[in-house]
């Protein structure tokens, strides 16, 4: 099954809960672990990818180990066009839709593309999105993040890449975010497309990740919780409250 498909799957069903890694915080075999942690805590698919410090080299180890650790989706997350594996299942051939950068919009795409049909990775065509504050992925997306007050604009950015073909919608806080999107940004977004929502950052409680859950997002994204947490029981907690269990 296509990864794609997968995911629509999972979304036809029900919530969906998504681990993301960074490959340059910790080694591929500390990577590995995570993985399993999050495979065992009932996580869906496990991305891979980080604004800075990642390089081919980190990638490609820190997918091979996840790989070897657990046999759900490895997604590639990637900043950039440096940020590819020929070991991962898929990649979101994502476009920051809200930079001031061409090179974020479509530049790094166009570099990485012949790359990943050479490799046959899987490209999932993704918008995404950030919003206030955006932390580190607005910065280096060099992004005009989208108010918190303003739903509006969210919709209106939403709504163009349905209307591209996009077949994601990703909202971005940014990781350590203190808060993720606000309720009614995402209920606004959701109410306005019919493609699956995605809402990362700023999701580090089971109340948070409910919170996003039931305003809408088809699918949430956890990355710093789990580089932090010691055990399996707060993403064990929040897999639970996004899954509604």
């Amino acid at each position: 099954m296509k990864v794609l498909d997968y995911v629509l799957d999972r979304v036809s069903r029900g919530k969906v809960h998504m681990t993301l890694i960074d490959p340059d915080k910790q080694s591929a075999a500390e990577a590995g672990s995570l993985a399993a942690l999050a495979t065992a805590a009932g996580t869906d698919a496990i991305m891979v990818g980080g604004s800075t410090g990642v390089t081919q080299e980190k990638v490609d180890g820190t997918v091979r180990a996840i790989k070897r650790a657990s046999k759900v989706p490895v997604i590639l997350f990637p900043a950039g066009a440096s940020g590819l594996s020929r070991h991962a299942d898929a990649v979101y051939f994502m476009s920051l839709l809200n930079s001031r950068s061409t090179r974020l919009i479509v530049g790094e795409q166009r570099r990485a593309a012949r790359t990943i049909k050479s490799w046959g990775l899987e490209p999932i065509p993704m918008a995404y999105l950030i919003v206030e504050p955006g932390m580190r992925a607005g910065l280096v997306g060099e992004a005009d993040p989208i108010s918190r007050s303003r739903p509006e604009d969210a919709v209106e950015w939403a709504l163009a890449a349905q209307f591209m073909g996009m077949r994601l919608v990703y909202l971005e806080a940014g990781s350590g975010a203190p808060t993720p999107a606000p309720p009614a940004v995402i209920r606004a977004v959701k109410a306005a497309i019919e493609i699956p929502l995605i809402v990362g950052g700023g999701i580090r409680t089971p109340a948070a990740a409910a919170a996003v859950a039931g305003a809408g997002a088809d699918i949430l994204v956890t990355g710093t919780v789990v580089e932090r947490m010691k055990n399996a029981a707060t993403l064990r907690d929040i897999v639970a409250a996004v899954k509604g269990r």
